[in-house]
């Protein structure tokens, strides 16, 4: 570095280095815009550009460098061999022109590489050849290092100026470019000049080939003008090209942007407007200033936006190079106009791509005129070859005039059957021939074309609907026209026959089953009301109800629910007779009437009835035992009007379903007051538990050998304000029919522990479920959270369950007892020996203990076989290891009878009557009857 400073302060003339980096910088700065010229022009003018740029390029380094030699002075300089200075500045020109030329053949940075070692190589040629040249007596010893560096530094600047050059186009690329050479050439010359070390010799140099330093700066001088002069021509040269191209460009502007017949814009690659001439303005509305930054979508429908037509255009344009199509346009006020658009991509000599052009032209006129034009050429042809209906046109003289294909479809002829100028009458033959597949006989014939003429005749002509067969309904229309003839056409409406008479079932009919609905049995009960009122027959109104439907629902879900319906409505639909209709109102109620004479044809018509509904249902692996419960009215005895004897089969209905055992009830006299009272006690229900109208009383379970108090069994008492007390017997079933025992269950059983866990003692608290409580999918969640909430162990909650309860759902009820039985709750099965499969069920499931029915205990005294059913059940017990406990012990005999069978467990009012709360531990061991509640007879929450 120190010697590349004592080389440039104390071996140069600093006013002449000056000079020389001036007229480098100028040559390099005209280099850069020969250059860029060059990279705009083809052909021809560009290989003279180019030339230009390598001549100027050549004659500024070489100029630069000979202005620097002459600044040089190491005192011994005699002068420059003519020979090596020409030599050198046909290098310099070459060279730098060859690494241009290279340059614009490819932007790829190997092939600008290649190009800047093809001018750095040439700047350095030329340095070397020109030190070659200097003549004085000695010589020059060069350092390797120095040389090595100053090649490098002249290749290494030139391929980033060459990217500057070629590839922006603004003035501070340009500069960068030219700077960017200019230090390649100094950076050269001085690195070269630090490598020099002089050695004197006292040989002389030949002057007669030698240029002096006075000829050589006249030399220099005159090629610093030369390439001056060549800078100056280029630019004017390059300025009256720019000013023309300027003008031909704002003449072009001007003509494009007066043109107002047709939308001429430019696009940017995005496809947004740049430019906006009249004729867009006109046509679409916007003005210069509103439309110039618009998306090209910007004048589509919002249907041609969201499929993105407007882009796709664009693309083709871009990858096809033009692009054409016609469409509707929509201008600023939203109407719209039929524009046929041509879209061109833009490039700039080089291939580079710079958006698009785009002439948008309104031909809404010339379409209403092509499409006006195709209407009047092609009316008749759509007439005949697009209708959906046959088509005849007839003449005055009763022949066919032209028929389209669709005639032929409809009647199966082949073309050619029935051609022009065939009478009407032969017309007619054919097609009902065809339909009927031979030959029709002529009194059909004449019928058929009597009935057409007739309508023919009429001056509006008329329409029939002709069911030719039952897979074809026609409709067919004849229309007069003015000269005399008419017009025939036929539709095939088989189809939306058909749709209608689908809907028409389905207002009818029921969605599932296909049995008719209420509207459709309320129109038959109606008509078949007045029909025995006028033949004095009488009729039997039913209503159904099936049993226990939710469980199944709860249990299976309500796809097998509506297999069930299903299958129940596909076997009454089989059994009906004549006269008899079946008909499903939803849900699980159905109705059913028959008119009768004789009292054997309704019982028989309920007998088919109820074995339908009774009888198991096997689906897919499960087996339903459904049960219903039918109420019978009969018109006219039981009701004179259609709503009072449906209203009565409803009671009759619902009376069977109340009376345990029984399935079918006929309407009686008083069913309206017992209906009445049991909807007031259902609404009641509801509001119990917020009026604290409920209660619970505990009924003592004892030890049939100690008499130890074991635990106590649960009973819900209610208190209603208006009546006072009410059974249990009365309001249990109307709560389990209404789903209000849910609720009430939820209650009690958390009523029961929350008291229970404030006794003093830790007895056993039992509570009573139902079957409708047992089949709710939340049991298991409402016993955990009222255990939890209550802080009664598990042990010390037994739930009692009746067999019944597993008349329904039989596998479902035990797997909800077995996770109650996890949670550590004992199970105890209530009133055994009343239900259907006592030892099936005691098979099924590990009961905590077994409940004996009360009714066995207090009959027997008097009944041996009672007394025998008791000692079954013990015995039983005893050989499963289960407990029994003995209800309605009332006596002391009954209570030896249990000693004596060895029972486990009893209670009944012998120990005492529910009350509102245990006795204290020692109060309870001695405690008589008379503390006994003076209320209604035991019953549990069932």
């Amino acid at each position: 570095m120190l010697r590349f400073y004592y080389c440039i302060q104390n071996d140069h003339d600093l006013r002449l280095v000056v000079l020389a980096a001036l007229i480098c910088v100028a040559a390099s700065f005209a280099a850069v815009m020969l250059l860029r010229h060059a990279r705009s022009a083809a052909g021809a003018p560009r290989r003279i550009w180019l030339g230009a740029a390598g001549v100027t390029s050549g004659f500024g380094i070489w100029a630069t460098h000979f202005v620097a030699m002459i600044g040089y002075d190491p005192g011994v300089v005699v002068g420059y061999a003519l020979g090596l200075t020409a030599a050198s500045l046909a290098v310099a020109v070459v060279s730098t022109g060859l690494g241009f030329a290279l340059a614009l053949t490819s932007r790829r940075w190997p092939m600008r590489v290649l190009a800047a070692v093809a001018v750095g190589a040439g700047i350095a040629s030329m340095h070397y050849l020109g030190m070659a040249a200097v003549e004085f007596p000695g010589e020059f010893r060069w350092s390797a290092d120095y040389v090595s560096a100053s090649i490098l530094f002249a290749i290494v600047p030139v391929a980033p100026a060459l990217a500057l050059a070629l590839d922006r186009r603004d003035v501070r690329s340009a500069i960068g470019a030219a700077l960017l050479l200019v230090l390649a050439i100094v950076l050269l010359h001085f690195t070269g000049m630090a490598a020099i070390t002089v050695i004197p010799s006292h040989e002389a140099a030949d002057g007669a080939t030698l240029l002096s330093p006075i000829a050589m700066a006249i030399a220099v001088a005159a090629t610093a003008f030369g390439v001056l002069a060549f800078g100056i021509l280029a630019a004017l040269l390059s300025g009256r090209a720019r000013a023309a191209i300027v003008a031909s460009e704002r003449e072009f502007g001007a003509l494009v942007r007066g043109i107002s017949d047709c939308a001429i814009y430019m696009l940017d690659e995005d496809g947004r407007v740049t430019s906006w001439n009249a004729g867009a303005q006109r046509l679409k509305g916007y003005a210069e200033g509103e439309a110039l930054g618009l998306g090209v979508a910007a004048f589509h429908s919002a249907e041609d936006r969201a499929a993105g037509v407007a882009q796709r255009g664009l693309e083709a344009a871009r990858e096809q190079g033009r692009f054409e199509t016609e469409g509707w346009r929509y201008r600023k006020d939203g109407s719209r106009f039929w524009a046929h658009v041509a879209i061109e991509a833009v490039h700039d000599e080089d291939g580079g791509f710079h958006g698009f052009s785009k002439i948008t032209r309104d031909m809404t006129r010339h379409k209403a005129h092509q499409d006006a034009l195709e209407t009047m050429s092609g009316n008749l042809n759509a007439a005949l070859s697009n209708m959906r209906q046959g088509l005849c046109l007839f003449g005055a003289d009763d022949r066919l005039v032209v028929a389209n294909d669709r005639v032929g479809e409809i009647f199966g002829m082949a073309p050619g059957e029935c051609p022009p100028g065939t009478a009407f009458v032969e017309v007619i033959r054919l097609c009902l021939s065809k339909r009927a597949g031979g030959e029709v006989a002529q009194a059909l014939l004449d019928e058929v074309i009597a009935r057409h003429r007739a309508m023919i005749g009429q001056p509006g002509g008329g329409t029939m609907i002709v069911p030719f067969t039952d897979e074809c309904t026609l409709s067919i229309s004849h229309r007069p026209t003015a000269e005399g003839g008419w017009v025939s056409t036929f539709d095939d409406i088989t189809e939306r026959r058909r749709a209608e008479q689908r809907i028409e079932h389905m207002a009818l009919h029921d969605g599932l089953t296909g049995l008719p609905n209420r509207a459709h049995y309320n129109e038959r009960l109606a008509a078949e009301i007045q029909r025995a009122e006028r033949t004095e027959t009488r009729l039997g109104v039913i209503g159904i109800d099936l049993d226990r439907f939710k469980e199944i629902n709860d249990a299976h879900g309500h796809g097998m629910g509506d297999l069930v319906l299903k299958a129940l409505a596909e076997r009454m639909q089989a059994v009906l007779d004549g006269g008899e209709m079946i008909a499903r109102f939803g849900g699980d109620e159905f109705a059913a009437f028959k008119p009768f004479r004789d009292e054997h044809e309704i019982a028989d018509f309920v007998t088919r009835l109820e074995r339908c509904l009774t009888e198991t249902v096997d689906l897919d692996g499960v087996t339903v035992i459904p049960g219903a419960s039918i109420g019978i009215a009969i018109y006219p005895e039981d009701g004179r009007s259609q709503a009072q004897i449906l209203n009565n089969a409803d009671l009759a209905m619902y009376r069977a379903k109340d009376t345990v055992g029984r399935q079918i009830c006929y309407y009686e006299q008083g069913m309206d007051e017992a209906a009445r009272a049991r909807r007031v006690i259902a609404n009641d229900l509801r509001e119990a538990i917020p009026r604290g109208e409920f209660s619970l009383a505990y009924q003592v379970q004892r030890s049939v050998s100690t008499e130890a108090v074991t635990g106590y069994e649960a009973l819900l008492r209610w208190r209603h304000a208006r009546d006072g007390w009410v059974s249990p017997e009365e309001f249990i079933p109307i709560a389990e029919e209404s789903g209000e025992i849910i609720r009430i269950g939820e209650w009690v059983l958390r009523t029961a522990c929350k008291e229970a866990a404030q006794w003093e003692q830790p007895w056993r608290v039992a509570v009573n479920l139902s079957a409708v409580q047992l089949m709710h999918v939340d049991l298991i969640n409402i016993v955990r959270l009222a255990l939890l909430d209550s802080g009664l162990p598990a042990t010390r909650l037994e739930l009692e369950i009746t067999e019944t309860a597993f008349v329904a759902d039989k596998q479902r009820a035990l797997h909800i007892l077995r996770q109650i039985k996890a949670l550590g709750v004992s199970i105890a099965i209530d009133d055994f020996g009343t239900g259907y499969s006592s030892l099936d069920t005691l098979n099924s499931f590990p009961f905590d203990k077994i409940k004996i029915d009360r009714s066995f205990l207090l009959e027997s005294e008097t009944s041996h076989q009672a007394r025998a059913i008791v000692r079954a059940v013990l015995a039983l017990g005893r050989s499963l290891e289960v407990p029994v406990l003995a209800e309605g012990l009332e006596s002391a005999e009954q209570l030896r009878l249990l000693r004596h069978e060895g029972c486990d467990e009893a209670q009944g009012y012998f120990w005492g009557r529910p009350m509102p709360r245990p006795l204290p531990h020692h109060a309870a061991e001695a405690a008589a009857a008379e503390r006994a509640e003076p209320r209604p007879p035991i019953a549990a929450v069932g």
